[in-house]
């Protein structure tokens, strides 16, 4: 395989600096690559070669006058479909979602336009972002690149199979639940949830983040430096502040480290996975760190309440439809979400009342600890066909429960391999840390990302197996 493919959104700036690769060198090789796996993997709802090769050309122009617009000029990166791109559809994964092309940039897309990046394409999500799953009713199946036959998760999938397949370096997700971490978690790759509000999304919801989904921690950082801009769309970003995403490894020394086995419900953690947690925490421990074992910050209550919250939401915009677009919906997202027309209002209230909760009780973790780690999922892998690690609309964030809790409380939390299952698939330790500590958070990954080494092998797309 080419040799450009494994290099990081910094390395391939130096080669665009140093003139000794142009952006349309990279364009070619890189598209050569996806036409190998899209017909497998098929991470993207819109791609357009001969756009990409466009927006190369410009680039290349002006990386060869001195005038590029950033350190990502002419660098590719994907969007999360549900992203808005000016002149673009953003159906949310559905067949009958909004066709109307958006008329303009979100505010992650926006920066990043701006600062020259080569929009490569907008990858799957499921039906209304409300699976943590491959599977779409407009997309289709989105596969696992490590093995084809799993899921990615979601809902960010397209943007998970595409960072383990290699579609360039930088990958934007968005996450309410775990939808940037669970696919992070499972594809092997590193995935950013920032605070509540770092990076501005629009529209905005409660718990609702947008970040990175890179190979690596510098890559993650490197993303943040343009996407973790203000933007007066999201009342909830927070005023302009100078902030050095430049990432070195933290000393761990002396910090107390939550070790979080028990979620406190929902799947019960495979044993391999709570064993590489733990082998990560050793990883601290041995570096100076206090491994502190902590109680769950979820119960059954929170979940089920922020379970039937999120049911009467989705109902109450599926309701709109027509029969007969309601008939073509992914029949798992109607059979969950139609529960929600059973709710009172004091049901859904309850509901709200659980994210308040759950607000309260992520907060008090920190009162003991300077970090959290726990597993991202707590499954290794699931057909690449289900709708969920369950299959199960009755009950279908039962896998979420490690990931959750941050959404609802705010905390950057952060997935990245830990290793590998019997299985051969990978899996994800979750970093937490308090809210606004993001960069704190991106040097623990750091110092654990060195001490683990890099990834040596990624996938290959199924012509060349066995070729490595």
């Amino acid at each position: 395989m080419h040799e450009l493919l494994d290099l990081s959104a910094t390395a391939l700036a130096e080669l665009y600096r140093s003139r000794r690769v142009t952006p349309s060198d990279y364009a070619e090789v890189l598209l050569e690559h996806i036409a190998r796996w899209e017909p497998h993997a098929r991470a993207f709802y819109l791609f357009d070669p001969d756009n990409v090769r466009a927006q190369a050309k410009a680039s290349t122009k002006r990386w060869a006058s001195g005038e590029q617009l950033s350190d990502v000029d002419g660098v590719p990166v994907t969007i999360k479909e549900n992203i808005t791109t000016e002149g673009d559809p953003a159906p949310q994964g559905s067949v009958v979602g909004p066709k109307t092309p958006a008329n303009a940039d979100a505010p992650v897309a926006a920066r990043l336009r701006d600062a020259g990046a080569l929009f490569l394409g907008k990858t799957t999500m499921p039906d209304y972002g409300m699976l943590s799953s491959g599977i779409s009713s407009l997309h289709g199946i989105t596969r696992n690149p490590w093995q084809l036959e799993s899921n990615t998760g979601g809902s960010s999938s397209g943007a998970g199979a595409a960072a383990a397949a290699g579609y360039g370096p930088l990958h934007v997700g968005t996450d309410i639940g775990g939808s940037i971490r669970l696919p992070s978690g499972w594809c092997g790759v590193v995935g950013l949830k920032p605070t509540y509000g770092r990076v501005p999304v629009y529209p905005y919801f409660t718990g609702r983040c947008a970040g990175p989904m890179t190979r690596t921690v510098d890559d993650a950082a490197l993303l943040m430096r343009y996407i973790a801009q203000p933007d007066s769309r999201d009342a909830t970003s927070p005023p302009a502040e100078s902030i050095d995403w430049t990432i070195s490894a933290a000393n761990v020394s002396g910090l107390r480290i939550g070790l979080a086995l028990d979620a406190g419900c929902g799947t019960e953690p495979d044993t391999e996975i709570l064993a590489a947690v733990e082998r990560a925490a050793e990883q601290f421990a041995r570096r100076g760190a206090k491994i502190v074992r902590l109680k769950p910050v979820l119960n059954r209550t929170m979940l089920d309440g922020l379970d039937g919250f999120w049911r009467a939401r989705l109902w109450n915009d599926l309701k709109e439809l027509s029969d007969a677009d309601l008939s073509r919906v992914l029949p798992y997202i109607v059979e969950w979400a139609r529960q929600g027309k059973k709710l009172s209002g004091t049901d859904v209230i309850d509901g709200v009342n659980a994210i308040f909760d759950m607000k309260a009780s992520t907060a008090r973790a920190f009162d003991s600890v300077d970090a959290i780690l726990s597993p991202t999922s707590p499954v290794t892998a699931f057909p690449a066909e289900w709708a969920s690690p369950t299959n199960n609309p009755d009950s279908p964030f039962e896998h979420i429960t490690f990931t959750v809790p941050w959404n609802m409380g705010g905390q950057p939390a952060l997935s990245i391999n830990c290793g590998f299952a019997r299985n051969g698939m990978p899996i994800g330790l979750q970093i937490i840390a308090p809210r606004f500590a993001d960069q704190q958070l991106l040097g623990l990954a750091k110092a654990y990302e060195n001490w683990r080494g890099p990834t040596l092998t990624w996938p290959c797309p199924p012509d060349l197996a066995g070729s490595n």
